[in-house]
């Protein structure tokens, strides 16, 4: 049920679906904390292409692909033709001759879609402009973790609602029967399309959904999400954004409204919440602000979960490649 299909979008796959690979990437850190090993991949060769930078996506799938016994091979922008001397089709046909599954991280949901189509083997999105789908596994399973249990928990999600990190919390939620919340200006909230697919999901799962440019929608909140204000391709933006997003920071504040003391704070990283990066030293110098989507105070609180939610990145893309290439005994979900 899971041989040999790709993950290219949070719809790809059922509730149920969904929930299973949660709960084996649960499983699969066990096995990791015990040392036990678990090479489901042996003798696989991965290929993972990259035309985005990234440290976890990159550092999960290749720690990943070791633990599973496969062989990893970083393709960078610098390293293939593809998109400039090779179409993407044409680069799939050959990747899928050579390996038995391709990572993707880039800008172009088609392409990534275009990769799955062509290629024969499985491929995994690791990020496009649109999507997030190894994120949101590790996001449900630091949550699983933390509450016992994602369902009918009311997750607010506040900030920049239009890019791939909103989409796929909102359409994820929908599915997983989670209670999701978008807080953005009005001009930054989700595509119709987006919300749409969602708005059916919810049916199905009994998921309530709230969109709103308010952020005393924050009143109830058991988790708290945020993420950045300016998107990889987006950099000549962040005066716009700073300026329309500054009454959106996740603060001490937006924590007295959420009025919850078991709310946890969950961000995927990287954030700018203190002057140690070239990027916030160039922000300050122009502007003054020290922080911006997150406070330093919030992001090193101790119900900040960012870390272990960072790791869980590593088991939710084992599980992935394990179950649609590992050729498991999986019962029918």
């Amino acid at each position: 049920m899971f041989q040999g299909r790709s993950l290219l979008k949070e719809i790809d796959f059922t509730q149920a679906e969904l929930a299973y690979l949660i709960d084996f990437a649960i499983h699969l850190k066990a096995l990791k904390n015990q040392h036990i090993p678990h090479q489901y991949l042996s003798g696989k060769n991965i290929a993972l292409l990259f035309e985005k930078t990234s440290t976890r996506t990159r550092a999960a799938f290749t720690v990943a692909a070791n633990d599973l016994g496969a062989h990893p091979e970083f393709l960078g922008p610098k390293d293939a033709q593809f998109g400039k001397k090779e179409s993407t089709s044409d680069t799939a046909k050959v990747l899928g001759a050579m390996f038995d599954g391709i990572q993707f991280r880039g800008f172009k949901q088609t392409d990534v879609e275009i990769l799955a189509a062509e290629s024969g083997v499985p491929v995994w999105n690791g990020l496009t402009d649109t999507w997030h789908p190894t994120q949101m596994l590790a996001d449900f399973m630091t949550i699983k973790e933390i509450f016992s249990d994602y369902t009918g928990k009311n997750l607010v999600y506040i900030g920049d609602g239009r890019n791939n990190m909103a989409n796929s919390l909102l359409v994820t939620s929908a599915i997983l029967g989670v209670n999701i919340t978008i807080i953005a200006p009005d001009d930054l909230q989700p595509a119709t399309d987006i919300q749409a697919i969602a708005a059916s999901k919810a049916v199905e799962s009994g998921s309530h959904i709230t969109i709103t440019a308010d952020t005393a929608a924050a009143n109830g909140a058991d988790i708290i999400y945020t993420d950045v204000w300016v998107s990889m391709g987006e950099e000549d933006q962040y005066d716009e954004r700073i300026e329309k997003l500054m009454p959106y920071q996740v603060n001490a504040a937006l924590f007295v409204q959420a009025n919850n003391p078991n709310c946890i704070f969950m961000h995927c990283l990287p954030a700018f919440h203190d002057l140690e990066t070239t990027t916030m030293q160039a922000i300050h110098a122009k502007s003054g602000l020290t922080e911006l989507e997150v406070t330093d105070e919030i992001f090193k609180a101790p119900y900040s979960v960012v870390f272990q939610e960072a790791e869980n990145r590593l088991h939710a893309i084992k599980a992935v490649m394990a179950a649609t290439l590992g050729h498991l005994f999986i019962p029918k979900v």
